[in-house]
């Protein structure tokens, strides 16, 4: 590993960390377009790596400093977290089966449709 892949690497985790104890963001919306446009992944591999990280206790800090302050509703939290176990195996199953070129479409199309509601929104 090279030190830009390093310093890019370091680079998108205190990015996505930053945005996600701040706004709760970072795993799709930071994560994958910059392993995509500044590593040169593929939109595959980066959805995986991505979901792969989540395994991982890595929101632990910021989880507590919001459960300090009572901003944690973890009977909502805990529903999320049961669905989203389905939700990742089915949709994990479908982003693979689908050709590189469509599923970084739909990735920019959901995206942008996000961005566009929260944006103009109410």
């Amino acid at each position: 590993m090279t030190i830009y892949q390093i310093s890019i690497l370091l680079l998108i985790g205190i990015c996505a960390g930053f945005l996600s104890g701040m706004v709760g963001i970072g795993g799709g919306i930071i994560i994958v377009p910059m392993l995509v446009y500044f590593l040169g992944f593929e939109q595959h591999t980066a959805q995986g790596t991505a979901l792969f990280m989540f395994l991982f206790p890595i929101g632990i800090l910021g989880v507590m400093n919001y459960y300090n302050k009572g901003f944690v509703d973890m009977k909502t939290a805990a529903f999320i977290c049961s669905t989203f176990i389905i939700g990742s195996y089915f949709g994990s199953k479908l982003a693979i089966s689908i050709d590189k070129a469509t599923i970084t479409k739909v990735f920019g199309i959901i995206f942008l449709i996000i961005s566009l509601k929260m944006i103009f929104g109410k």
